[in-house]
């Protein structure tokens, strides 16, 4: 292994403090840009069928932020008012809400920052100039006088880095340990936003199957930029096919079963262990992830219950990165906890 490598030779860890802070600082840069994106995403489903639908609305905006577990934190800053200007602010836009697309945005800059002499300057200056853009529509307050356009760049900027990344880095370890912080986070946010479906956009029975129901999966499918794709395989929005295909399609790159797939196929890149081996606890747990995906269908997941399903997957995909930070990220504790960024 070359001087230049960021894995050690014991079981894929990394060997050196400060090269562990390469990679750590590298894999959190793509997860906090992918977080952003996702959080655009994510509230792209309420303002999509905000476009399509005159009724059934009131109070859907309160549930986003119940799915994101940080209600607390919103009615601390907000009350209980979860209107759609309040929620949009503080999800996007609020800069002491550490999950905010601003402060994703913030602390993915830092992290590149760190680690400007691995990554490549367009990658540095797509993430400082998105950094920027995010500032000056806090100040013009765009988010709420043009969400759509506002939530469309943020997904564009997302877009601009991915293809940065993969055009401007050599395919060493730095690169699959960007490309792994980013599938999980993709996972875990494609999750997410079905079980905010489930959570939220079906407020009665009655509703299952009528059109109101397939204006919701519409919704749905085009925050994960799936809409086309589903429609020219299948046609037709079937409920329990949307399912199937967001969570076990091995084709489509926003499917939580591609998403951890290509996460696994970068975690085995920066070991070197050979497919269908594991070295280290982060490849065991992932490659028993991805096991359970492909003895999995839709009808053990309704079996199951989708709520119930996907919250015990969301575990699963934060205990990967539990182990990933055992395994690879040996920093003291006091060294180790993301900083927290100040949005100025």
């Amino acid at each position: 292994m070359d001087k230049y490598s960021l894995a050690g030779p014991e079981s894929g860890k990394i060997g050196d403090t400060m090269l562990s802070r390469v990679a750590d600082s590298i894999y959190w840069m793509t997860r906090y840009i992918e977080r952003a994106e996702n959080i655009a995403r994510f509230i792209n489903v309420n303002l999509n069928l905000s476009l399509d639908m005159t009724t059934g609305m009131a109070g859907s905006w309160q549930p986003l932020v119940m799915t994101t577990g940080d209600h607390e934190i919103f009615e601390k800053r907000y009350g209980t008012d979860y209107s759609r200007e309040n929620v949009i602010q503080f999800l996007a836009l609020d800069k002491e809400y550490g999950n905010s697309v601003i402060s994703c945005v913030a602390i993915a800059r830092e992290n590149a920052r760190s680690v400007r002499e691995i990554i490549s300057s367009e990658i540095w200056e797509q993430i400082n100039r998105s950094y920027l853009l995010l500032k000056d529509a806090a100040q013009n307050r765009l988010a709420n006088k043009d969400p759509h356009r506002f939530f469309n760049d943020i997904t564009a900027m997302s877009h601009m880095f991915t293809g940065l990344l993969h055009s401007t880095m050599s395919r060493g370890e730095a690169f699959y340990f960007a490309l792994l912080g980013q599938f999980l986070e993709r996972a875990d946010k494609t999750s997410r936003i079905l079980d905010v479906k489930y959570f939220m956009l079906l407020p009665t029975p009655e509703n299952v199957n009528s059109p109101y129901d397939v204006i919701q999966w519409g919704a749905v499918l085009k925050s994960t930029s799936g809409f086309e794709i589903y429609r020219k395989q299948f046609h037709r929005i079937v409920p329990k096919q949307v399912c199937d295909f967001l969570i076990f399609d091995s084709n489509f790159p926003r499917s939580i079963h591609c998403c951890l797939t290509n996460a696994k196929s970068a975690l085995h890149k920066i070991t070197d262990t050979p497919r269908g081996a594991a070295s280290n606890p982060a490849e065991k747990s992932l490659g028993r992830l991805c096991a359970d995906l492909d003895y999995s269908d839709i009808d053990d997941v309704i079996s199951a219950g989708m709520h119930e399903y996907l919250d015990a997957l969301q575990r699963k995909i934060n205990q990967v990165g539990i182990d990933i930070r055992q395994a690879f990220f040996k920093i003291p504790d006091n060294l180790m906890e993301q900083a927290s960024v100040s949005v100025q």
